[in-house]
């Protein structure tokens, strides 16, 4: 039983929660089009304790979206629950971000496909159940008309965050379904925080860092030419 600060801040959608026991209490987040999380983050996390009339002595640990997602927007989420935790020495708690944005919806059969945009034709995707259960990891993939063959003909498969938006001119299919106007907000991390709580399954709060998913993608470089001296 735990009182958490949720953070999430991956996408254009700045969101502060406050979270009692696994149940959302309060929810302060803005989606303007911008990345405007280094003006308004802290702002949103001292009107929140304010208005639930709490302090940051009252929290037991801090939770973060630890992404994929915007660079900035990590950079800026994780470096906030980072000071908090160092300053009032509590865990830090990471959630995956696709993760937070598959429990937005809840679906009777098939699959939940969170997606959020890299660039071009490019998403990070991840694949889960009915349950909320990882079916396949994140992957950054280039969509085409092909992407998703394996699930399309087998089950509806549900499309959702801001990366689902450039795939529906491109994924074609009587089961493809593409859910508006989701971003992963502090709204669903509620429960998955408290679940990790319970487990103690914390950060290192020194060493973490965000998960941008490009990192780990090496392009060869190319070779040098050598010219003849």
């Amino acid at each position: 039983m735990a009182l958490i600060l949720t953070i999430e801040t991956s996408t254009k959608n700045c969101s502060v929660g406050i979270a009692k026991d696994g149940q959302t209490l309060a929810v302060k987040e803005m989606n303007n089009g911008n990345y405007s999380h280094a003006e308004t983050l802290h702002v949103f996390i001292e009107e929140i304790l304010k208005e639930n009339n709490l302090t940051t002595a009252s929290l037991d640990a801090i939770a973060v979206g630890k992404g994929p997602g915007s660079y900035t927007g990590l950079r800026i989420g994780v470096s906030a629950a980072k000071g908090l935790c160092y300053a009032l020495n509590i865990p830090l708690i990471s959630i995956d971000t696709l993760a937070i944005l598959a429990t937005s919806i809840a679906i009777k059969d098939g699959v939940i496909v969170p997606m959020l945009d890299a660039r071009r034709l490019e998403v990070y995707a991840a694949i889960f159940s009915k349950e909320g259960t990882p079916i396949r990891e994140v992957k950054a993939e280039i969509i085409d008309e092909n992407s998703f063959a394996e699930l399309l003909p087998n089950q509806p498969t549900y499309f959702l965050g801001d990366g689902a938006e450039k795939c529906k001119e491109i994924i074609k299919h009587n089961n493809a379904h593409f859910i508006d106007n989701k971003f992963p907000s502090a709204t669903q991390m509620s429960a998955l925080a408290e679940e990790k709580y319970e487990c103690k399954d914390f950060e290192d709060t020194a060493y973490f860092e965000p998960f941008y998913l490009k990192d780990f993608i090496v392009t060869p470089q190319k070779k040098k030419s050598i010219t003849p001296s």
